[in-house]
């Protein structure tokens, strides 16, 4: 039976009782390795230099005892069970240094009774740790839940303001000529807000609320389209190598959300190789059960039983300490200087995978580089073709008449104010009350219903609902700063439903309102 490592401090000035306790430890299993001390300086840097499984400690040396010893270890933190083991223990004793945060004591003349002891208070810190990392654990992902819903909450009304913005800037670009005075301005106005809009898109995608269109797609033809744009992205320092599986299963996912999981990560990466470095990327497919687990050195993103096709991205570049990879996903989060980076890239793939089903794990220590692997779920389903671009449709004016349904008044007046000058007869409304009100005193047909999705006293289904059974040739296009994955948990969605997210530019609500009008 091969005997048990054991890491010990033994505090005491005796070398003989000394090497008892190493005899009893070896009797009952253990192969000790040991280093003596016989004051708190010694016992700080023995404590410093290596992890330590047990103390057994002296209750009084000449120039030290247990409690002085229990005080060092308090004073750094350190966790490590502490037994004393003494000739002349007293109740009084026993129980002052229990109190100080001894796990146990013994008397030196039973030295039988050390090495269970020692057994016990092992196990017991191991079952402390345990449950101090599950806390951990919990409190980590409640704070990313918590910051998720912040985040889609702020990008929902971020939206709706620059909704606002960006039409209106589109209206006047549209009536002001190429030399016009002011002009300028206000293409600085649209690119500002372009910027923010794509800033919101992270904060949607890291909080799991945007719009995704998923497709059964190969990860090796996805990852061939994308190398092209990677060499641009990571620049000439830095050597692209793919490491591809043969017979790789499918997987349903936005292929566009999965190129930007690849950009980002080839960001990150080429940013952790300053002097140059290789970027790999890899496939391959895995089966993992209960009894053989994903390696994940971070229990929180061990993905579960399942199977998997893995996308994984592994660079030669500083890599990263624990506590860095412990806030690595969460948004603002960044080590970079100010003004290089944005720290929504990672929370971005956290997001997007996690909508997506899958899961994300990653590895790394400082200068041995990083690699991150992403678990998507595999499909058996047929590969669905590639489409192009969809042809422009023209025109997209109408003389149909819309009602209008939106309870925030900038974008309102936004809406009304492109679809009235796309030639549409529009009722508008600030909520679903009001709506139905002007429906039913509108003595003409009306064609469609524009409305907001989550909206106070009435959500947008309820208004279509009971719009329809009076008007049941009235179509509707959904608008919404929300994602269609949380409408959806409104139960406003249906499969095939017109959805328009926000924010839009004008030209892009004329066009959706003229295809759903049209049956396209």
């Amino acid at each position: 039976m091969t005997d048990n490592p054991l890491r010990v401090i033994i505090v005491e000035d005796s070398e003989a009782d000394a090497d008892l306790m190493l005899r009893a430890l070896r009797k009952g299993g253990f192969a000790p390795q040991h280093e003596r001390v016989q004051t708190a300086e010694a016992l700080r840097d023995a404590l410093g230099r290596h992890p330590w499984d047990v103390i057994l400690s002296d209750y009084s040396l000449p120039a030290f005892n247990a409690l002085a010893a229990l005080a060092v270890l308090r004073e750094r933190g350190d966790d490590v069970p502490f037994i004393v083991v003494s000739g002349s223990v007293g109740e009084d004793t026993a129980v002052a240094a229990m109190q100080a945060g001894a796990t146990d004591y013994v008397m030196k003349d039973r030295q039988q009774r050390l090495a269970p002891a020692v057994e016990r208070a092992i196990a017991a810190a191991a079952v402390r740790r345990e449950r101090a990392e599950l806390g951990r654990l919990l409190l980590q992902s409640q704070k990313m839940e918590a910051v998720g819903r912040l985040a889609g909450g702020v990008a929902h009304d971020f939206n709706n303001v620059l909704t606002a913005i960006l039409g209106s800037v589109e209206l006047l670009l549209a009536d002001t000529a190429a030399a016009a005075r002011g002009r300028e301005e206000l293409e600085i106005i649209r690119e500002a807000a372009t910027r923010a809009q794509d800033l919101i898109r992270q904060l949607l995608a890291f909080s799991a609320r945007q719009v995704l269109q998923p497709s059964v797609l190969d990860l090796n033809q996805l990852v061939g389209n994308v190398s092209k744009m990677l060499r641009r992205v990571i620049g000439e320092d830095v050597r692209l190598a793919t490491t591809l599986a043969t017979d790789l299963g499918a997987v349903r996912a936005d292929r566009g959300q999965l190129e930007q999981i690849l950009v980002n990560l080839a960001v990150n990466a080429r940013d952790a190789m300053p002097r140059g470095g290789q970027l790999t990327i890899g496939t391959k497919s895995v089966d993992y059960d209960v009894d053989h687990p994903p390696p994940s050195p971070h229990d929180h993103l061990r993905p579960p039983p399942g199977r998997y096709v893995v996308l994984q991205v592994t660079d030669t570049g500083v890599g990263m300490s624990r506590d860095v990879q412990t806030h690595l996903f969460e948004p603002f989060f960044t080590t970079k200087p100010r003004g290089k980076g944005t720290g929504l890239g990672l929370a971005t793939v956290y997001g997007i995978v996690r909508q997506s089903g899958g899961h994300i794990t990653v590895e790394s220590a400082p200068g041995q580089g990083a690699t991150f692997r992403i678990y998507l779920p595999r499909v058996d389903s047929p590969l669905d073709a590639l489409t192009g671009p969809k042809a422009i449709r023209a025109p997209v004016a109408g003389t149909e008449t819309v009602l209008l349904t939106e309870d925030d008044p900038l974008v309102r007046l936004l809406a009304r104010t492109v679809l009235q000058r796309a030639g549409y007869v529009v009722l508008e409304a600030p909520g679903g009350k009001e709506a139905l009100l002007l429906a039913e005193d509108h003595s003409g047909p009306i064609h469609l219903l524009l409305t907001d999705v989550v909206m106070p006293e009435m959500s947008g289904r309820e208004l279509m609902r009971r719009l329809a059974e009076r008007r049941p040739a009235v179509k509707v296009l959904y608008v919404t700063g929300y994602s269609e994955e949380a409408v959806a948990q409104h139960g406003v969605l249906d499969p095939g439903t017109a959805f328009l997210p926000k924010p839009f530019t004008p030209e892009v609500l004329a066009r959706k309102v003229r295809e759903v009008l049209d049956g396209t």
